[in-house]
């Protein structure tokens, strides 16, 4: 029977000869021709033999950028599938070696993506830009990412749109990369900016707020605040940098880092080969793992080191072996690191719930203020916290005179209480209530400190994040009129903004029918029933909203769309993987958009193939030639410019020294008048002198007239090679 070799969905990939199977060791008849045929069983036409290759090509392009594997790596890979498939035509013309490969993805598939998307976002209505930059390792510059955030269909999509590399990362360089990269979109419908809280970036956003204002009449962007993830993290590094528990769980980490000598070392004194992970320290929330790890193998570390105190094993003689030695001197270290993770482990689950692409701010000026609330009640007086608005929350007083008494609270956790027992329980111990007490108040600080820390940046403070809860279906169902109020105080902002579409009458229409929501539909018991971190609030309110309120649907899309910095921080590990040597800028962002696209659609398989694809493909050897033809017209224009320049110079510099000779030969000549003067009016010897000197300034003037003569010719000579440039 014959064979169909085919690729689903997709048309013929190899095609196979329809002549009967023989055996292995059989040859052809000479003369016997391989003709492919199609699904159909008809012989496949030329034009068709060509599209299919194409369709191979492509498919095996997008295999390579969504497995990371190098350009090179396709080198001669068209011989080993013609003898993998020796009786098919298609596998026979397949060509994507590393020159091919480059620039089908970077000239053909990349674009082809890019202008899709570039598509859907302008028609898709406003949209919110997040970027963040990193450094390139391979290339060795700050790579500048910029995604998309945007409404497609009935949900809310984040994209990948891509990355300008620089060295300088001011406020002026990154807004105009941003604008360079995102030329295409239009600015017009730009709602907000998502960004972390660095100074560079906040000045970033005024200079956008003011470029926004004057080219579209005074338009204002939303501001919800910086990532709140960021902040949760630099919280944490604020409370704990005082103990140094940084240095600390580096020093554990680095003492054995790529050192195979002190590793077996302290596998044959410990009889443990578990080693400290290593710390990361700009996601100090994320480090819970490394914590555990460092209570668990301490007493493993403290035998070590009595082991080097006692010289059983070479000293390091390092900083990290001091440090940990210094810390081993600290009774309390272990208690400290127990507190540590009881803060920590507090913090993640609100990480967790966070660090996603879905729609969830509605949800998270209610959690943060549910999460502040549980730091605070730890140690500030009760009576302070009752009956308490998110925005209250942050403006209470954390000094010492609103803390409960020490010793009536348990600040510390379960897990350091547990390890300040085992010390005090140990023969000969020395610790008592007054170093307890001590190590409680240390406790309080580093929290105060966090605390201090979250109400500082927190998004509580932009009434954007309190009003917006008015989406939350929850609240919709239990307190309608509350939602009412909090969506007319968003749509006012919206018109102050002048970000509302048709200003107050579309406002007015917008809270009707938010009313209407809340006293109808918002009785449902699906509103009830609705689970934030499960449930899909886009998709939830697409599907309620689209029928009978479009115009609040419309107004709605562009409150979900504000929220977080996931999608960009998980680029940053895609971009590790995509990282290879001698690998350009522009390949770089071809990757990663094809791979984002490759993402989105579900693998490589489930990738449309349309004509536009394969016609993008098609014409990327061209478009790739053309791409060298503009460089290598750059690079002559770069040249011609230098080299006018220099003759430029050199003219100039001629001129100058032409002014120069000329002012010479005129005081000389003139010197020597005055001298022939003075002559006339003496005798003797002293005519004699005078004449002699006049004579001299005029033989010197004659001389430098010479030079001033050749100055003129090279001047000439150099205007003349000017006018040819």
């Amino acid at each position: 029977m014959p064979r169909l070799f085919i690729s689903s969905g997709f048309g013929l990939i190899v095609l196979r000869s329809t002549r009967t199977a023989t055996p292995t060791n059989a040859t052809s008849p000479a003369g016997t021709s391989a003709t492919s045929v199609g699904i159909d069983g008809q012989a496949l036409l030329p034009s068709q033999f060509q599209t299919s290759a194409l369709r191979a090509e492509v498919l095996w392009c997008l295999q390579t950028a969504a497995k990371h594997h190098s350009f090179t790596s396709n080198e001669g890979i068209d011989a080993v599938f013609a003898n993998m498939f020796p009786d098919s035509q298609i596998a026979s013309s397949f060509s994507c070696g590393r020159d091919k490969t480059s620039y089908i993805i970077g000239f053909g598939i990349a674009p082809h993506f890019k202008k899709l998307l570039t598509s859907s976002i302008n028609n898709s209505g406003p949209f919110v830009l997040m970027f963040d930059e990193s450094l390139n390792q391979s290339l060795k510059k700050k790579q500048l990412d910029i995604h998309v955030r945007f409404w497609e269909d009935d949900r809310v999509k984040s994209s990948y749109f891509g990355s300008r590399f620089l060295g300088h990362a001011q406020a002026v360089d990154l807004l105009e990369r941003i604008k360079e990269c995102a030329a295409k979109l239009n600015f017009r419908h730009l709602l907000s900016v998502s960004m972390d809280g660095p100074n560079v970036n906040l000045k970033l956003m005024k200079l956008l707020q003011k470029e926004q204002a004057e080219l579209h009449s005074d338009a204002q962007l939303i501001s919800v605040g910086s990532c709140g993830l960021h902040i949760l993290h630099n919280a944490m590094k604020a409370g704990f940098t005082a103990w140094q528990v940084d240095k600390l769980l580096r020093a554990m980490h680095y003492l054995f880092h790529n050192v195979p000598a002190r590793r077996e070392d302290f596998t044959s004194v410990t009889s443990s080969s578990t080693f400290p992970r290593p710390f990361c320290g700009h996601r100090w929330v994320e480090n819970v793992p490394v914590a555990e790890r460092a209570v668990d193998i301490w007493p493993m570390l403290s035998t070590y080191v009595d082991a080097v105190e006692n010289k059983k094993l070479p000293n390091p003689n390092t900083a990290s072996y001091d440090a940990l030695v210094a810390a081993r001197n600290d009774d309390f270290v272990i208690p400290k690191l127990q507190f540590f993770l009881s803060i920590a482990r507090s913090f993640h689950p609100f990480l967790t719930r966070y660090q996603t692409d879905e729609p969830v701010l509605p949800f998270l000026g209610k959690d943060l203020k549910e999460f502040l609330m549980g730091l605070l009640r730890r140690f500030v007086k009760r009576e302070l916290l009752q009956d308490r608005s998110s925005q209250q929350i942050i403006t209470i007083n954390v000094s010492d005179e609103n803390w409960v008494p020490l010793r009536n609270v348990d600040i510390c956790g379960l897990g350091a209480d547990a390890a300040i027992k085992a010390l005090q329980s140990k023969p000969g111990c020395k610790i008592g209530e007054l170093s307890v007490l001590h190590f409680k108040k240390e406790c309080l600080q580093c929290l105060v400190k966090v605390v201090s820390k979250l109400q500082d940046k927190s998004p509580l403070k932009f009434p954007m994040v309190r009003q917006i809860a008015c989406l939350d279906p929850t609240s919709i169902y239990k307190e309608p009129e509350w939602c009412q109020q909090q969506m007319r105080s968003v749509v006012q902002t919206f018109i102050q903004g002048n970000k509302l579409t048709g200003g107050i009458p579309a406002g007015d229409v917008i809270i009707q029918q938010f009313a209407s929501l809340t006293s109808v539909e918002g009785r449902d018991e699906r509103f009830l029933a609705f689970k934030p971190m499960k449930d899909r609030l886009d998709v939830f309110l697409h599907t309620t909203l689209s029928t009978p309120y479009p115009e609040l649907l419309r107004f709605c899309k562009s409150l979900l769309l504000s929220h977080g910095q996931a999608t960009v921080e998980r680029g940053f590990s895609i971009n590790k993987e995509v990282e290879t040597c001698n690998l350009q800028d522009n390949s770089l962002e071809s990757l990663r958009i094809v791979c984002d696209r490759i993402s989105k659609c579900g693998g490589v398989l489930k990738v449309p193939l349309t004509k536009e694809l394969l016609a993008s493909a098609s014409s990327a050897r061209s478009q790739y030639r053309l791409h060298l033809e503009n460089e290598r017209k750059k690079k002559e224009s770069a040249a011609h410019a230098l080299k006018r320049k220099a003759v430029e110079e050199e003219l100039l510099d001629l001129r100058t020294q032409h002014d120069v000779l000329k002012r010479v030969c005129e005081s000389l000549e003139n010197d020597a008048d005055k001298l022939a003067e003075q002559a006339e009016g003496k005798a003797g010897s002293k005519m004699a002198e005078l004449i002699t000197k006049s004579n001299t300034l005029r033989r010197r003037q004659k001389e430098k007239k010479e030079q001033l003569h050749q100055l003129q010719e090279k001047i000439e000579e150099k205007s003349s090679e000017l006018k040819l440039l």
